[in-house]
């Protein structure tokens, strides 16, 4: 990918206005990925044929005059749990190693390629989707771009660190208890959870189906907006996108902030961080001079209840091969499956019951509030291999304790943008913009605001 045209948008401008060529574009994102993937990990398949040939057509079709897409001759790639036609999902397993070769694309894939996008190949990610670190046994760790010598958080660990390390400029990943939020906090990009249900997750490998979302990454809000509106779209094929609204969000980001009513989320929210996590919402709560603060009920709890239906879904979908070839999962992986398969039904029961009552409460807090703000992380990302971290005092395990503040709000499927906090010679942090169901574009106008301010930024890392 050209570094004079680092994000997507500005991209397909160039491509489609014949100023550069789509195959030069991709040829460049194909070189940096030769060059940088060994010491990041971030690729586990790169279809450099068929992204080449993919370019050539678009810009044979720019020279005949017809219009490719609003995403012309980008380069993209997607976390390895979206089918990819002729490609084998592996879904960071290695039992779906020996799986055919998918027939067709993923909904969410062919709909970038129908924008003129161009699939350079898949990426890491923690086995399954279940994790917060992208340390996969089967296929190496994801380095953080920032410090190779830590995580790039997961799931969607190859997702972030690509886009962060200037590969390629958007990526898709999934996020189910912040698998797109914890990776692009800690890697200092954009990433966007949409409302469950929004956008189509047909061809995707599941980890827990009422949970999953799929999202893009980004280096700039004007790309994940365009994204976002090209991914929107009723899908027969998955049951939970069916009539849902499109609202495209690119032409709402001018609209700005004037009117909307901006919280900050307080007690367990401001409360077991690091003091730089608290320093980078203090920072967003400064510039959009929030003056309210909002209460979010029982956290906890949430969180309680996400850990039993998630770990409950994820081993139903896996039984089989838990019974007869427990040895070929991670080993994390394969007992937190195993956890979830012996859960109680009544537990899960329950949980789903407290799940509906924790979602009344929330929807009341935005009868009154349009945008909450909250850390996405408690910490920067941890070194590779760590175990244990102690966070405000307290140590506790890394690995579930990454999600601590996007799993409550996962919980019940509302539209988040992490946003990007640049720290001079430290790690980044990221900070949730959050919003009731539906309100993608309220989410991305703060962003937008935030980015025009400089105070949330994506540079790639040199």
């Amino acid at each position: 990918m050209s570094q004079a045209y680092p994000d997507a948008t500005q991209i397909a401008e160039v491509v489609r206005g014949q100023e550069v060529s789509a195959k030069s574009i991709v040829a460049a994102a194909l070189s940096r990925i030769a060059a940088q993937n060994q010491r990041l990990n971030c690729f586990t398949t790169v279809m450099a044929d068929s992204a080449l040939a993919d370019a050539e057509r678009i810009d044979r079709e720019i020279a005949q005059g017809k219009d490719p897409g609003v995403l012309a001759g980008v380069p993209f790639a997607v976390k390895d749990l979206f089918d990819i036609a002729g490609i084998t999902t592996l879904a960071g397993s290695k039992i779906n190693a020996e799986n055919p070769p998918a027939t067709h694309d993923a909904t969410a894939v062919a709909r970038l390629k129908q924008a003129g996008a161009v699939l350079v190949g898949a990426l890491n990610m923690d086995e399954y989707a279940y994790g917060f670190v992208t340390e996969n046994r089967h296929y190496g760790a994801t380095h953080n771009p920032h410090d190779r010598t830590r995580v790039a958080g997961g799931s969607s660990g190859g997702s972030a660190a690509a886009v962060a390390a200037g590969l390629v400029p958007i990526t898709l990943g999934s996020d189910t208890n912040g698998s797109i939020r914890v990776p692009a906090a800690f890697c200092g990009i954009f990433g966007l959870k949409p409302t469950y249900g929004r956008l189509s997750r047909a061809g995707a490998v599941l980890f827990a189906g009422s949970f999953d979302h799929i999202g893009p990454f980004g280096r700039s809000v004007r790309d994940i907006a365009t994204v976002f509106d090209v991914l929107q779209g009723d899908d027969s094929a998955d049951r939970v996108c069916t009539n849902r609204p499109i609202e495209l969000c690119l032409p709402q980001l001018k609209l700005g902030i004037d009117g909307l009513r901006i919280a900050v989320a307080d007690d367990y929210f401001a409360t077991g961080a690091e003091p730089e996590a608290m320093d980078a919402v203090a920072k967003v709560v400064s510039a959009l001079r929030i003056k309210e603060s909002a209460t979010i009920p029982e956290p906890d709890r949430a969180r309680a209840a996400a850990f039993v239906i998630t770990a409950s879904e994820g081993a139903n979908l896996h039984l089989k091969d838990l019974r007869s070839r427990p040895q070929d999962f991670d080993v994390a992986t394969r007992d937190r499956f195993l956890a979830g398969a012996l859960i109680p039904a009544t537990w899960y029961i329950q949980a789903q019951r407290f799940r509906q009552w924790y979602r009344d409460r929330i929807r009341e807090i935005f009868q009154n509030i349009d945008i909450i703000i909250a850390p996405t992380t408690p910490c920067i990302a941890p070194p590779i291999g760590q175990e244990k971290m102690v966070i405000a005092g307290e140590e506790m395990l890394v690995r579930p304790n990454l999600g601590r503040f996007t799993q409550p709000l996962s919980f019940i499927g509302l539209p988040i943008v992490s946003v990007p906090i640049q720290r001079l010679g430290d790690m980044p942090l990221g900070v949730q913009i959050i919003a009731a169901p539906y309100n993608e574009a309220l989410v991305l106008r703060v962003a937008a605001v935030l980015e025009s301010q400089g105070i949330v930024t994506a540079p790639v890392v040199q």
